[in-house]
């Protein structure tokens, strides 16, 4: 992996191994505080301690942009878990502002779950039960210049109905896309058509302005018989024409100039991971670091590379990160 150009990565947790493989790498990395933790956290002084103890001996060595308080709070089975999730961030951030590392970023990345309506784009809405919740958590990304973050799979939307979902548009395949009837914006693929409902959600409580990025997005290579799509051959489709289009730093139909940046989930398999099939084949790698399968990660950066046009771009991967990588 070290011939490849992998300028960022996400974690999901803060494994003091895993923080002191990435020092002085460059690499720019997100960690995360796990959602049994808010509650905790909430209290100023145990955010505090927290940062003191999981953040700051680990920083600027290994290079620290942004903690995700919690992951996909919002849509959780504990419905508790969205009354501590601001006030952990708040905390958080205060902790972060005391001890001198206010440049590190706060935010708690949601599914596209916390959507009403997604179709089209343009009628994106929050469910009306999270309103309220989410208007003080758009807020506090406002008043701390923090983007949006969505975990953002086109994959479940067509396993859930392949007969209606053409497979070449959530893919990245030629196809004939579909148009907004709201703004005649043209979309060519799922996961840019949800996004920009996600901005359009926003823009409906006020806070349409945000940048929104994607934590997640991937495809199993692996599922169970009920679990339509999830096959090598898709899974390598999707990934590669996902990173194609990030190395041309590309935007959504709504904000076209501005490039949306993407982490693809994930770096490696997790085999002992529990539930569906599909959920321990997301990996570009095996646990043992050899490949799953070929995306085109060196043939992207080598063209990347020998470029004569001045580029931005970079890959973004996630990870559950528990073995050692080498970045």
């Amino acid at each position: 992996m070290t011939s490849v150009r992998l300028t960022k990565a996400r974690i999901y947790d803060t494994n003091p191994q895993i923080l002191t493989t990435f020092a002085n790498s460059g690499v720019e990395l997100i960690v995360t505080v796990e959602n049994e933790k808010l509650a905790t956290l909430m209290n100023p002084q145990a955010a505090l301690q927290w940062v003191t103890t999981r953040i700051k001996p680990y920083y600027p060595a290994t290079n620290i942009t942004g903690i995700s308080v919690g992951n996909e709070v919002f849509t959780d089975e504990d419905t508790s878990l969205t009354n501590y999730v601001v006030p952990a961030m708040v905390s958080v951030h205060g902790a972060l502002a005391q001890l001198g590392l206010s440049n590190i970023q706060v935010f708690s990345p949601t599914s596209a779950g916390v959507l009403q309506e997604s179709y089209p784009p343009s009628a994106g809405s929050f469910k009306p039960e999270l309103t309220g919740v989410i208007t003080q958590f758009l807020r506090f990304l406002h008043n701390t210049n923090s983007p949006f973050w969505v975990n953002a799979y086109p994959y479940f939307a067509y396993k859930d109905d392949p007969t209606k979902i053409q497979l070449d548009y959530v893919l990245f395949n030629p196809n004939p896309g579909m148009m907004d009837p709201n703004t005649n914006l043209h979309y060519d693929n799922m996961l840019y058509a949800q996004v920009d409902a996600v901005i359009f959600a926003m823009w409906r409580l006020g806070y349409g302005g945000l940048d929104v990025r994607v934590s997640e997005t991937g495809w199993p290579s692996m599922g169970d018989p009920n679990e339509t799509g999830a096959t090598v051959q898709n899974a390598a489709t999707y990934n590669k024409n996902l990173l194609k289009r990030q190395m041309a730093n590309e935007g959504t139909p709504i904000r076209p100039k501005n490039r949306l940046e993407v982490y693809v989930f994930a770096l490696f398999n997790e085999d002992m991971k529990p539930g569906p099939t599909s959920e321990r084949h997301y990996g570009l790698f095996q646990p043992d670091c050899t490949m799953a399968y070929n995306v085109g990660l060196s043939s992207l950066a080598a063209h990347d590379h020998s470029s004569t046009t001045p580029t931005t771009s970079s890959i973004s991967l996630t990870s559950s990160a528990s073995s050692k990588v080498n970045v």
